[in-house]
């Protein structure tokens, strides 16, 4: 039973870049969101917010995961955070989708899940420069802050809203149309027709 949202956190993690997605996550109450680290360490965020994981990585549960986020922070830009890396391959080898935003795309490129996927990330050529090994420059789409493939979801810095919403249609969250509704209310301030009536009788 795939019922469990891992959340990365480490030292410096950019807290709220996957705010919106996680909230939706727990909304309908189907889905347990765990927050996982390098260790049982407690970890700050780029925003000041302490946050004690409830696992390390050595116990991801594969067969639980629905789905893994893993946020931007500097610590991937210094090339670091190996042990993620290794679980990103590895759980998306068993099967469950992964999610990198900001510079938490490079460690999707350093698994090797961006090679044969159509993806994106905060500029053309970041990932190239900073991914020794990196062969999925031509699967690179520079038009769109999010998009999902091949059961990987990444996401430029400016593309939190989209993020969420890629997340929401992967966990197949709320009907098409509630998720455009979400889309245009977060993105652009478009109340759905039945709040605009409601305010119009009001």
């Amino acid at each position: 039973m795939r019922d469990t949202v891992y959340f990365l956190v480490f030292d410096g993690f950019a807290d709220w870049q996957a705010a919106l997605a996680l909230c939706e996550i727990r909304r309908p109450g189907d889905w347990q969101v765990q927050t996982v680290g390098f260790s049982m360490a407690p970890v700050t965020s780029m925003g000041g917010l302490g946050v004690q994981p409830d696992l390390p990585l050595a116990r991801l549960d594969f067969k639980r995961a629905a789905l893994l986020i893993v946020p931007g922070g500097h610590l991937w830009q210094r090339g670091e955070g190996e042990p993620a890396v290794a679980a990103v391959r590895q759980l998306h080898a068993a099967g469950a989708p992964v999610a990198g935003i900001d510079s938490g795309v490079l460690a999707l490129a350093r698994a090797g899940l961006l090679d044969h996927c159509r993806h994106t990330g905060n500029w053309n050529g970041q990932i190239a420069a900073q991914v020794p090994g990196y062969a999925g420059v031509e699967q690179y789409d520079s038009e769109v802050l999010a998009v999902s493939d091949g059961g990987v979801i990444s996401a430029s810095h400016l593309g939190s809203v989209e993020f969420a919403r890629e997340v929401i249609r992967t966990l197949d969250l709320y009907s098409p149309s509630d998720r455009e509704h979400w889309y245009r209310l977060f993105k652009h301030a478009q109340l759905p027709p039945w709040c605009v009536g409601e305010a119009v009788a009001a």
